[in-house]
């Protein structure tokens, strides 16, 4: 008997009926271990599992450097006493227009206990931010106040060279001229380094969940 596609309302589904199995599950392999990408990579792998058993989807892989390609949705695990993650960066107009993708993201509290030694991964949160509000969000807040106030192409190049984005006048001007073109940008809520390796930090997509159209709290 053929497995169903995986779509968007079933991850969402799926996200919290794991939740609520895995934040009880005593695991033996993460017991002293304070690694948290060997956290990520353990959730990130039970997860995937847990849905190829019950669903076809894509699998990920290096080329399409997301977790679910099929539903362009990258998942992330991050630990509640610091949630963030690193992502690959493509270009550093994603600070400004999003990451081209919608994260998933597993927000854990872990706790090892000496007597089982074992550990449990209690899933405090569990956040979905479509590809449209995965920009920075003081950028995009800034530019927003910009465009309130009147501002122009001098100001918006200007704020936007100030808060040191990796970019050369050339690839400024043409992100000025798409933000003229739009007459808007998209409030995004990551908060992302500039580094060539992105640092997404998800507090604002935490506290904002479920308060925020399109930006959904799952746990």
């Amino acid at each position: 008997m053929s497995k169903p596609e995986l779509t968007i309302e079933a991850l969402q589904k799926e996200a919290q009926a794991f939740a609520e199995i895995e934040s009880s599950f005593p695991e033996p392999s993460l017991y002293g271990r304070s690694d948290g990408k060997k956290v990520g990579t353990y959730l990130e792998h039970k997860f995937r599992g847990y849905l190829a058993a019950r669903y076809s989807f894509a699998q990920g892989n290096s080329a399409s450097g997301i977790d679910f390609p099929g539903l362009n949705i990258d998942m992330k695990v991050t630990s509640v006493a610091q949630p963030q993650s690193s992502c690959p960066y493509s270009s550093a107009g994603q600070k400004i227009f999003g990451l081209g993708y919608g994260l998933l993201v597993f927000v854990y509290q872990k706790t090892d206990d000496p007597k089982t030694e074992t550990s449990i991964l209690d899933i405090r949160h569990i956040v979905l931010v479509p590809k449209e509000l995965t920009a920075d969000f003081q950028m995009t807040r800034g530019i927003q106040d910009i465009l309130t106030n009147d501002g122009n192409e001098e100001d918006l190049a200007s704020f936007i060279l100030d808060r040191g984005l990796l970019a050369d006048a050339v690839q400024v001007n043409a992100f000025v001229d798409r933000i003229m073109k739009e007459k808007s940008v998209t409030l995004g809520y990551l908060t992302i380094s500039n580094a060539l390796q992105w640092r997404l930090q998800y507090g604002h997509a935490i506290s904002h969940a479920g308060r925020v159209e399109g930006l959904k709290k799952l746990r």
